[in-house]
């Protein structure tokens, strides 16, 4: 691994157009270590045919995504839980 990654708020782009909320604010769990915090603290490394989100504890891959023209791809797999701010009404 090198240490040419992007912090999470990478995400907020193409993830807005998946979510209707900016999940950089969003609390991440992750499912190698458990450690909890702002999924804006990723580390995000692009340059292939999407981005991959690692935990900044242990290195786990959080978060894949992928645009392609057969659609979006969302793979979710190394999250524990994606904690999301309460809606507003």
């Amino acid at each position: 691994m090198t240490s040419d990654y992007m912090d999470g708020n990478v995400l907020a782009g193409p993830m807005r157009d998946v979510f209707a909320i900016d999940i950089t604010e969003s609390v991440a769990v992750c499912a190698g270590c458990g450690r909890s915090g702002p999924m804006a603290e990723a580390h995000v490394y692009g340059g292939g045919p999407g981005l991959v989100a690692r935990c900044p504890g242990c290195d786990n891959v959080l978060l894949r995504y992928a645009e392609t023209p057969y659609g979006r791809w969302l793979d979710m797999r190394g999250l524990g839980v994606l904690r999301l701010a309460p809606a507003t009404s």
